[in-house]
């Protein structure tokens, strides 16, 4: 589903980083742990396609991500992929089921707006959130919005889910609820999940991971 081989990614002025090759099957789960500065955000990106390697290839679901540009690497991206941000991104004009909309919109997928929104609503109630499904960001708590953060995530189907940092700064009881929610929703999404962090609390609920230390030559 996702195989990285012989990353390399330069940042102007900076020193050269490489990486190591990342493999993670159809709907699996891997977790690539780091400190700060070692690279993981930038592999992270690399990966998403918003970096492009100075060499090196990304491949996700027989796509070389890494040749795609403008356009297409655009919709390759809304369609496979969903991204859970560390800080949710919503637009704050628009109400809760509006945001979840927005990645299938964009997309153009061709799918009717019944179905579009029969699926808002189902994810939302498993998430515990269809009693906000017409409040505006603002109007959630923390917790709210990172659940919303993970709907919007999952309501396009994607083939691979990212989560960015989902663990940061929380106790270890809502660590253990956000991981498993992330885990379930993904598995019931039938997606591959790629967990990129620092968190070491979650070194040791994954078989398959990624270590990555400080990566510059």
């Amino acid at each position: 589903m996702i195989a990285t081989s012989d990353l390399t990614f330069c940042y102007t002025g900076s020193d050269l980083l490489t990486f190591p090759n990342v493999n993670c099957k159809a709907g699996g789960q891997l977790l690539i742990l780091g400190d700060s500065g070692s690279g993981k955000t930038t592999l992270l990106h690399l990966i998403c396609g918003l970096l492009k390697p100075l060499s090196g290839k990304v491949e996700i679901a027989g796509v070389q991500v890494s040749d795609l540009d403008g356009v297409a690497l655009d919709k390759f991206r809304g369609e496979n992929i969903g991204i859970v941000f560390q800080q949710a991104h919503f637009v704050q004009s628009l109400t809760v089921s509006e945001n979840l909309a927005l990645p299938a919109l964009m997309t153009k997928s061709g799918e009717s707006s019944e179905d579009l929104c029969e699926r808002t609503r189902g994810l939302l109630k498993r998430l515990r959130l269809e009693h906000k499904a017409d409040s505006l960001p603002n109007e959630l708590s923390v917790g709210e919005q990172q659940r919303a953060s993970i709907a919007r995530a999952l309501i396009h189907k994607p083939k691979v889910v990212f989560a960015d940092e989902p663990t940061s700064a929380l106790d270890d009881k809502s660590t253990e609820a956000v991981i498993s929610l992330l885990e379930e929703e993904t598995r019931l999404a039938g997606a591959c999940l790629i967990i990129v962090t620092h968190d070491q609390r979650l070194k040791s609920r994954y078989a398959d991971k990624v270590e990555l230390k400080y990566l510059a030559l």
